[in-house]
């Protein structure tokens, strides 16, 4: 095994990125699974296929908060482990997963009891009819179960990816994801479970991946140990991880309120059908958001290592590199949308008239996804970097200053309304990435002059 610090603070940025970028990459490309091979099969569904991938679809929003808490704390405390590694302090990167761990295992008990009461009036005001609460409640019932093998896979695997361990955190997903692909249609189909078996499937597929986790991080090959004696809940440690965390969390965690609106205002304007084509469309840009995620999971732990360790070119370099990779993805995913929308909409539906009603929906709803790579490499490296009210105020104005608003505001403004409130996400796309590159055009060259300076000092 490569001593840390020669292999995330000298060898060359390029290789080092590439190293790192690909197994993450192609670990939320897999991972991405979890979320669409149930949809996928759901979907294909003699009978009542539509109905229950409707149903299933209106769960997302829950499944989103749950992810979200995962992120809050691993998002957040990846990042300042990285920091504190760079700073050749392992003792304290050590303390900084024990306590994260500890915060995770609190969160999977109250998670997992708020669920299994609420759910159902949750998936009401997310937008279930008549037609599609029994589908949504079976699929949510079991899920809930396995809320704690959710939080533990994804919220600790960051620490996994931030010692630059990609290719175990890669494995991580890659067992799990396989397991759901084998156990789906088992359930499904061949037990005749329904949603209830995608369910199922997901949880136990979840619960292997957490196992597989936790035993490398108390391993002997991981550099950052999983101590028992610090697995407590230390506020000093603690609160600064949530608060790097909270703009990963708001992110994914307004995708819940985000959803309500959208499905509650294409009810409206649309009924069934546009908000099954809404459950597509989401499906379809986790296509563009897990692959940028992954590049910038991949430049995380160099950024923030050498961040730690005063290395200010390093961490240029790494965000020109991100700021590259991720913009080039982002144009060729919205070039593909653009030329052949309906073959993404196939992939989760077998029903004409869905597809084609798709198809068009698509086109409108990623149309600024083109530029989104300088949002999401922007984003990364302030989180990188541990400036937590900056990745804040990125994450809120995307969301709640612009994107909710124009949910409600775009379908006054065009002819059709139901195109209307597909056009919030565009718009608030370019507006979110202008924003974002203005504040980051100065507070990157902040954070590095104040780097420079400070190295000056200590020489």
């Amino acid at each position: 095994m490569k001593d840390n610090k020669a292999f995330l603070g000298t060898e060359p940025i390029g290789k080092l990125l590439f190293q790192l970028a690909v197994p993450t990459v192609v670990a939320q490309l897999i991972n991405m699974l979890y979320n669409i091979v149930d949809r996928i099969y759901i979907g294909h569904m003699p009978g009542d296929g539509d109905l229950a991938l409707t149903g299933v679809g209106i769960c997302m929003p829950i499944i989103m908060v749950v992810s979200a808490f995962a992120a809050l704390v691993g998002a957040g405390g990846a990042p300042r482990a990285s920091i504190a590694m760079g700073r050749q302090d392992n003792d304290g990167a050590e303390r900084i997963m024990g306590g994260c761990f500890a915060v995770q295992l609190l969160i999977s008990v109250v998670l997992t009891v708020v669920l299994l009461i609420w759910n159902q009036q949750f998936l009401m005001a997310f937008g279930a009819s008549e037609n599609t609460i029994p589908y949504a409640t079976a699929y949510m019932n079991l899920y809930a179960i396995g809320t704690l093998f959710v939080q533990l896979t994804l919220g600790m695997n960051a620490f996994i990816t931030a010692q630059g361990f990609t290719k175990v955190s890669m494995l991580s997903v890659i067992i799990g994801a396989v397991t759901n692909i084998i156990l789906d249609p088992v359930f499904i189909f061949g037990l005749h479970m329904g949603v209830r078996g995608a369910a199922l499937a997901t949880i136990l597929s979840q619960a292997i991946s957490s196992v597989w986790v936790i035993s490398f991080l108390r391993g002997n090959k991981t550099q950052l140990k999983l101590k028992k004696e610090y697995v407590r809940i230390d506020s000093k440690i603690v609160l600064p991880c949530l608060g790097l965390g909270m703009a990963t969390f708001i992110m994914q965690s307004s995708e819940s309120v985000i959803s309500v609106c959208f499905n509650a205002s294409l009810q409206r304007y649309g009924g069934d059908i546009a908000v099954g084509a809404m459950t597509i469309l989401t499906s379809v840009m986790m296509f563009a958001m897990l692959p940028l995620q992954g590049i910038g999971q991949g430049a995380q732990p160099i950024a923030s290592y050498n961040y730690g360790a005063g290395n200010a070119q390093r961490v240029k370099h790494t965000f020109k590199l991100l700021l590259i990779c991720s913009l080039t993805y982002s144009l060729l995913f919205w070039a593909a949308v653009m030329l052949w929308p309906a073959l993404f909409a196939r992939i989760f539906t077998p029903k004409e008239e869905l597809i084609a009603f798709t198809a068009g929906a698509l086109r409108i709803y990623a149309a600024g996804i083109g530029i989104f790579g300088i949002q999401m490499a922007c984003q990364m490296i302030f989180t990188s970097l541990g400036k937590a009210k900056q990745s804040i105020a990125v994450a809120v104005v995307r969301k709640f200053v612009l994107l909710l608003p124009l949910i409600y505001i775009m379908p006054h403004l065009v002819e059709n309304k139901t195109t209307g409130v597909y056009l919030a996400e565009p718009v608030s796309d370019i507006l979110a990435v202008t924003f974002t590159s203005i504040l980051f055009f100065f507070q990157f060259r902040k954070a590095m002059r104040q780097l420079e300076e400070r190295n000056q000092g200590m020489a």
